[in-house]
């Protein structure tokens, strides 16, 4: 076989290892994933290998193997720098917790082990003859574009619950379409999700989020109810469906995994609190919690701005440009910036909405979310009767956004004139952004106004702070001292 889309090292290594079983007297041929992408044009960034020699036969034929899991038949062959799983023919039964298969069998007819595989794209597997060996029309199903479970759907799904979300990923990632009885497969056995570790489930949302073609995934996802079948539910539910689809028509133009979520947590409606406990029990690190929590409570002060100051008021952007500055120094720069991206990529009407916590869905001014939301439930609905539904799902949420538009009639006018463009060049017209910049220090005005130091003393340096990234005084130590004096005589 010619690898094109493999490194040119490693598809030579991984030929050695094949020649090597081939001499021994062994079948072995190329398998999986490596397969679908090289037919896809795609990057191969791994190349696993099946074979019908045993385990031990493999090991006795290379001499640097590393055991990997010689229950399953798995074995890393190690080879010019390269690592590469070869697994011997097998076939499984007795998925008693809907994931691992407790019984594991070696088999002599390669056919047998592609049986077992989820879907027929990933059941294809090429000898060193360039000949593909592909019995249930896999590369058939990549030119039509197309996710099929190999046999039953239900079959496949109730042996491991997770391949219902990487028939999702699949479908998301390849912008392909879920064949219409490997679909209803999924919807009969959505339930068996509650079996799957949150850590797994989590990381397959995470390729669908973060992938190439995250609007259709999503899609999906909604459409199909299993996140919230979770043993860590996620709040993505049919009322919330039509207005969020909107919302996220940008998503896949972010380039940033944390502002995914973010935008994503921000269409469903969260809270910055809300998203934190969320992230936190979907087993997320801290650092990613934390980040995605930030930009929400930007989102949060910023809300909390617009509503205070009428747009009428006279001085009335002065007095957002300096809550907004407030908010920079309070939740940080980096929050910020990624709020601002957030709301350039938002729909026009949602960020002039300046998207609030309560998603528009809910709003009952304009009369308007039912309809939409009912045709959305009805895609839902009918999702199992639906050959292409990837493709409607997609469809629905870039051209929806006259939803939200309407939804945002009302929308607080003021935001039309403070642009994400604005915000930004608020901030990079701040000369220092935290604490650590200040011309004075802590110590320093303590002696000087001649005071113990407490609370006070914390409050007193944001308050120059806020005057010097505001503009109001220069980051001059003499300065600031002399307003720090006036401030505490002021408080007086």
């Amino acid at each position: 076989m010619e690898w094109t889309m493999a490194p040119a090292g490693m598809a030579a290594a991984a030929r050695k290892v094949i020649t090597g079983l081939l001499e021994s007297g062994r079948e072995a041929y190329f398998v999986g994933g490596c397969i679908r992408d090289e037919l896809l044009g795609r990057p191969v960034h791994d190349i696993d290998l099946t074979t019908s020699a045993l385990p031990e036969e493999v090991m006795a034929v290379f001499p640097r193997c590393v055991p990997t899991g010689l229950a399953h038949g798995t074995v890393t062959v190690l080879q010019d720098g390269f690592s590469f799983e070869v697994t011997t023919y097998r076939t499984e039964s007795g998925y008693a917790d809907h994931r691992r298969p407790e019984h594991v069998s070696f088999v002599s007819d390669v056919k047998e082990d592609l049986r077992r595989r989820d879907f027929t794209i990933n059941a294809i597997c090429c000898g060193l003859d360039g000949e593909l060996v592909d019995p249930f029309q896999g590369a058939q199903d990549l030119g039509a574009r197309r996710v099929r479970c190999v046999g039953s759907a239900e079959e496949r799904f109730d042996e491991d619950a997770l391949r219902m979300l990487r028939c999702v990923r699949f479908a998301s990632v390849l912008d392909f379409a879920v064949a219409k009885n490997t679909w209803r497969g999924l919807l009969r056995q959505r339930d068996k999700l509650a079996h799957i570790a949150v850590e797994r489930v989590r990381a397959e949302t995470e390729r669908i989020v973060e992938g190439p073609h995250p609007v259709r995934g999503l899609g999906l996802l909604a459409r199909s109810g299993l996140l919230a079948r979770g043993k860590a539910p996620f709040p993505w539910t049919g009322e919330a469906l039509a207005a969020a689809a909107a919302m996220l028509a940008g998503i896949g133009e972010l380039e940033s995994a944390r502002l995914r979520w973010a935008l994503l947590l921000h269409a469903l409606g969260q809270s910055a609190e809300a998203a934190d406990k969320l992230l936190r029990a979907w087993t997320f690190p801290g650092a990613a919690r934390s980040s995605i929590a930030a930009v929400l409570r930007v989102r949060e002060a910023w809300d909390a701005a617009l509503a205070s100051v009428a747009p009428d008021t006279p001085g009335a952007t002065e007095q957002l440009r300096r809550r907004w500055i407030a908010a920079v120094l309070s939740i940080g720069a980096e929050a910020a910036d990624g709020w601002v991206t957030l709301l350039a990529a938002l729909p026009q009407a949602a960020a002039g909405r300046a998207g609030g916590a309560e998603p528009p869905v809910q709003d009952s001014g304009a009369g308007m979310a039912a309809p939409a939301d009912a045709a959305a439930l009805r895609a839902a609905n009918h999702a199992a009767n639906a050959d292409h539904v990837v493709s409607r799902a997609a469809n629905h949420a870039a051209h929806a956004d006259h939803v939200v538009s309407r939804a945002a009639n009302h929308a607080a006018p003021l935001h039309q004139h403070i642009p994400p463009a604005a915000l930004r060049s608020w901030t990079a017209e701040m000369p220092i952004r935290s604490l650590a910049d200040l011309a004075v220090s802590g110590k320093e005005l303590a002696g000087l106004l001649e005071k113990t130091p407490g609370p006070w003393l914390g409050v007193l340096l944001n308050k120059l702070l806020l005057a010097v990234a505001a503009g109001d005084s220069p980051n001059d130590r003499q300065v600031l001292l002399q307003e720090a004096r006036r401030m505490d005589i002021h408080e007086l």
